[in-house]
């Protein structure tokens, strides 16, 4: 029967076939009569196309009209092309008219013209959702384009952002490769939730949570946390677009306080199969060395006898290395009538400048999108990554005390050491919390690999012309094992072996749909978007020990085989968490004649995470925009292009706490025990450990914020201007709790408020463009007030200081009338006559005591700016980048802990410490004297290429070659490796700020590179 039944189809299909023959020969005779041929002969016809200035266009599209062929112009604006005379060259490219031009001769020369407003202003912005002309904008939205991202060593997203955008600060945790990295938006906004943004990578928003497993502590203090986003090839990246303003990110809602970054991957284009392979070798080293104390000087220095060992090493040359880093990159792209295609492959090798640590990353992405039916009715796109990587760390915890730290041991080591004894053996410094540094690398080891997988199709279905439906269903998967040795050793570390193995195992799950309805009434324009999304996270951690083992290579290492040899334990217990996020958003835009606009948006979100009397938060926004230059008033002015004024105000929150704060936690114990029975033996009892509070909901930014967006001179100078307030109200915080409280402290919604409100800039020129030479200058700056309001304690501590004798020492504090996370210590005053520290006696009693610390402003600059530019010359490209900051400071833990002291214990010391005519009776206190300028500017990034033409081959588009530099110079007054740094050092979940502890250096990186295209 089933095949009946499709012979009978097939025979009805016969007269249709039949028909379509006769239309189609009846067709072809009309596109003769249309179309006569001059020439039947094919000839190569060779052309340039340029813009009005006379500058190249690259990649503008040339098709023969009567044939269909197509060919793209290379970076020198040439093409190549099989046609005949008489026939005719249609040549289009995005932001211009399209052009016809009849041939002649076998060569062709194009002028394209600019649309009318086509300028920088009429781009195209992603926002939430969906996307806006910038003209059409109403929120503080920024993007930077693939072109804005110069090549270099650059292993996450957050990098590429680095200086490019006003209002955004980039700061490493650690120059580690792969390390994470704090990022800001507006200043520090929370005391306890942080201050990262959300980011969304092609319409998933993803958990900032770390994704790769954390080892518990081995002996050496717990490594900070790796970048959840260094899984992305940064190669892959179209655009990253930032939203800093309520109005721009309260269709985020719970999540968008901190800001909204969307990262865009890249699509195929039209224009010919494009073939890409990307390619560096980097060299590596030390962005600088601090000044200890040589060998020389420290035998001169007239210390202890004994201290002098008859060495000369100098240990930063010795566990720092020249470093070699390479990367592969091949990418497929292709765009038809009805889709596109995009292909990538991906290997990163990324060796760091401190011995035995290492990245490495292989990606693939796969992005897809294809349109069925009618018109295009339907639309499914596909984006699809995966990454393994793989990494290789050192023993440098940020909470390990003062002898934790591979790089404090290599600081602090007496340079009449040596590295190796007589006997060609690790020299054993036998001291108490002081080992070689050498030998520390050689008996520890750490490695992690974390599979990622991140992916969502998406469907979009036009129901009516102007409405349509979107479905979105995405996935974000990882799983991670870190693998932590210590093997047996003669220090006080873990001397007898400890083995750890930890596992994380998180995903998140996504699903949203929403309708959006575009349509205009007479001059009245509107878009209204309304839609529901559904978020799962989920994350679980498990762990497993082996203590005393054999010795390092004797036996199987317990990596291998955890059960060879040893005791096995549970280095910490596991864990298991899970949220649930339930959303309803909406949003409206309108404008009246492109010259006046209004946004308004409303988002409820539900998280699993608050009290069962506040389940939901509501954040609105409204927004309003003017297009001044296109009143009658401006008409005449012809040196204003575009002119418009934005005005926004909105909510926004951060739900970035811990899970399960609002229950209630018990535990069975012996000091709330009780003697039940006459034997006398104590049953445990029932202990509170954490008060339950079904009130808590979400801290609450409001924000306000005008802008000014203007392009002049013919668009020779364009920008805009921007003034923000921004206010976080009801902090989560963990403070003291009431009287009868069952617990000491309790999780609630403080009074207190943070206030971050500054102004920002960002200018563009277009200095030089003509046929030969091309000059192009960015300069973005932003200024920070911020200020801590109305918290219902004296002060909450956090910063915590490590160093000999400092255990419970604290340098930030968060009081009313102060910068968050200002500090707080001893104001140094000098040196008395014996060399001793004098220190200000703030309250007058005769004593130096905790008393009279005084509070000191603060880490946050108060100003930080970027300078790019690019030119073009010929075939010579050229680009540069500057980064800097004012106003802020650092706390120098490291110079703490290489304090004067150090000298009457067989350690090293800053030289300056020395010259200072420092008593080494002084004890470490924390003090100013630890304290610097964090200001600074550096030359980030320097590159220039050479493109060479190929158009003599017909498989081979453009070869480009570049030598870049990143981190090539830096003028500042921090002692320390690099002020532009962070370290993780809080208090009970409190953040803390401007903090230096031992951090691994940054690098110098010199690159070498080329981008080949087929």
């Amino acid at each position: 029967m089933y095949h009946k039944i499709n012979f009978f189809k097939f025979k009805k299909l016969i007269p249709i076939a039949l028909i379509f023959l006769v239309a189609h020969q009846a067709d072809a005779k009309g596109l003769t009569s249309n179309y006569p041929v001059f020439s039947q002969v094919n000839e190569t016809i060779s052309g340039t196309v340029k813009d009005q200035n006379g500058s190249a266009i690259e990649g503008a599209k040339v098709t023969v009209v009567e044939t269909g062929d197509t060919v793209s112009t290379d970076a020198s604006g040439n093409f190549s092309i099989s046609a005949s005379i008489g026939q005719t060259l249609s040549i289009s490219y995005d932001g211009y008219g399209e052009q016809l031009v009849k041939i002649s001769s076998t060569s062709v020369s194009v002028k394209m013209e600019s649309k009318k407003g086509s300028t920088s202003i009429e781009e195209v912005t992603l926002v939430g959702y969906g996307s806006q002309k910038k003209s059409d904008l109403t929120g503080a939205v920024s993007q930077l384009k693939a072109e804005n991202f110069k090549e270099g060593m650059n292993i996450s997203v957050d990098n590429l952002m680095q200086g490019k955008i006003a209002g955004v600060r980039i700061v490493q945790s650690s120059g580690e490769p792969g390390a994470g990295v704090n990022v800001s938006i507006r200043g520090i906004g929370s005391i306890r939730s942080g201050s990262t943004p959300l980011f969304v990578v092609d319409g998933i928003p993803l958990n900032n949570d770390p994704v790769s497993a954390q080892s518990p502590n081995v002996g050496l203090g717990n490594t900070t946390a790796k970048n959840p986003l260094n899984f992305l090839n940064t190669s892959d990246i179209e655009s990253i677009t930032v939203l800093k303003d309520a109005s721009a990110a309260a269709i985020y809602g719970a999540r968008g306080s901190n800001g909204v970054v969307l990262v865009t991957t890249k699509r195929g284009k039209k224009g010919e199969p494009m073939f890409t392979y990307d390619t560096y070798l980097g060299f590596s080293s030390v962005i600088k060395k601090l000044d200890l104390m040589t060998a020389d000087e420290y035998r001169a220095a007239g210390i202890d006898k004994s201290y002098d060992h008859g060495g000369n090493t100098d240990w930063q040359d010795e566990i720092y290395r020249n470093a070699v880093s390479s990367n592969h990159s091949v990418s497929f792209s292709k765009a038809t009538e009805t889709g596109n295609y995009f292909a990538s492959l991906s290997h990163m090798d990324q060796d760091g400048i401190v011995l035995n640590s290492s990245f490495k990353r292989t990606t693939a992405r796969l992005n897809a999108e294809e349109s069925f039916f009618d018109n295009k009715r339907l639309k499914v796109k596909l984006n699809l990554t995966a990454s393994d990587i793989r990494e290789t760390g050192i023993p440098n915890g940020g909470n390990a005390g003062s002898d934790g730290q591979l790089i404090i041991h290599a600081l602090m080591a007496n340079p009449t050491r040596s590295v190796y004894d007589q006997n060609g053996n690790y020299t054993n410094f036998n001291m108490n919390a002081h080992y070689n540094p050498l030998y520390l690398l050689s008996v520890y080891e750490d490695k992690t690999n974390t599979f990622r997988v991140l992916g969502n199709t998406e469907a979009t279905l036009r129901i009516l012309p102007g409405l349509n439906y979107k479905f979105n269903l995405g996935v974000d998967r990882s799983l991670s094992e870190r693998n932590t040795t210590m093997f047996p050793n003669i220090t006080d570390r873990s001397p007898k072996g400890i083995y750890s193995q930890a596992n994380l195992d998180s995903y998140n799950i996504l699903l949203e749909h929403y309708l959006t309805y575009d349509f205009s009434l007479n001059r009245h324009n509107f878009s209204i978007l309304g839609g529901f999304s559904y978020q799962k996270f989920k994350a679980t951690a498990t762990y497993l020990g082996v203590r005393n083992f054999v010795n390092q290579g004797a036996g199987i290492s317990p990596e291998i085989n955890p059960g060879y040899s040893g005791d096995v334990f549970i280095p910490q217990p596991g864990t298991s968490q899970e949220n649930e996020l339930q959303s309803y958003f909406g949003r409206v835009n309108y404008n009246f004649d492109k010259k006046y606009f209004l946004t308004a948006s409303l988002r409820a979100d539900g998280s699993t995470r608050f009290g069962d009397n506040n389940k939901y938060g509501y954040f609105p926004s409204v927004a309003a925009g003017w297009t001044i230059s296109k009143e009658n008033f401006l008409k005449d002015v012809s040196f204003i292009n575009e002119l418009k004024l934005r005005g926004s105000w909105g909510e926004t929150g951060n739900q970035e706490v811990l899970n399960k704060i609002t229950k209630a936690s018990y535990l069975l114990s012996q000091s709330a025990g009780y003697y039940l029975y006459d034997n006398l033996n104590l049953i445990n009892g029932v202990q509170v450990v954490r008060t339950p509070n079904p009130n808590l909901k979400w801290e609450v930014v409001a924000q306000t914020n005008i802008g000014l967006d203007f392009s002049l001179f013919r668009n020779k100078l364009y920008g805009s201007l921007e003034y923000y307030n921004k206010t976080t109200k009801n902090p989560i915080l963990f403070i003291p709790s009431t009287p009868l409280s069952p617990t000491d402290f309790v999780w609630l919604n403080a009074d207190g408020k943070i206030v971050n409100k500054g102004f920002e800039f960002s200018l563009g020129s277009e200095i030089i463009k003509n046929e030969n030479f091309t000059w192009n200058l960015d300069i973005n700056g932003a200024t920070v007030n911020n200020v801590v309001k109305d918290l219902p304690v004296s002060g909450i501590n956090s910063g915590e200081v490590s160093g000999p004798g400092l255990s419970g020492v604290t340098a930030n504090i968060y009081r009313n009338g102060y910068e968050a996370g200002s500090f707080y210590m001893y104001n140094y005053l000098g040196i008395d006559a014996n060399g001793k520290y004098i220190y200000e006696d703030l309250n007058g009693d005769g004593k130096i005591d905790p008393n009279d610390r005084k509070i000191f402003e603060g880490a946050i600059p108060n100003f930080t700016f970027g300078i790019n530019s690019y030119m073009k010359y010929k075939k010579f490209d050229f680009a540069f980048s500057f980064i800097g900051q004012t106003g802020g400071y650092l706390v120098n833990n490291t110079a703490l802990d290489l304090n004067i002291n150090n000298l009457a214990s067989d350690r090293n010391v800053l030289k300056k410490y020395y010259d200072s005519g420092a008593s080494f009776a002084n004890q470490p206190q924390l003090s100013s004297l630890y304290l610097e300028k964090s200001d600074f500017i550096r030359l980030s990034n320097v590159r220039l290429g050479y493109t060479f033409d190929m158009n003599q081959l017909k498989f081979l588009k453009s070869i480009n070659l570049y030598v870049s530099a990143q981190n090539l110079f830096t003028i500042t007054s921090y002692s320390g490796y690099d002020p532009l740094v962070d370290t993780n050092k809080q208090v009970q979940g409190n953040q803390s700020l401007g903090i230096d502890y031992t951090t691994y250096p940054s690098a110098k990186t010199f690159i070498l590179g080329a981008t080949i295209k087929f």
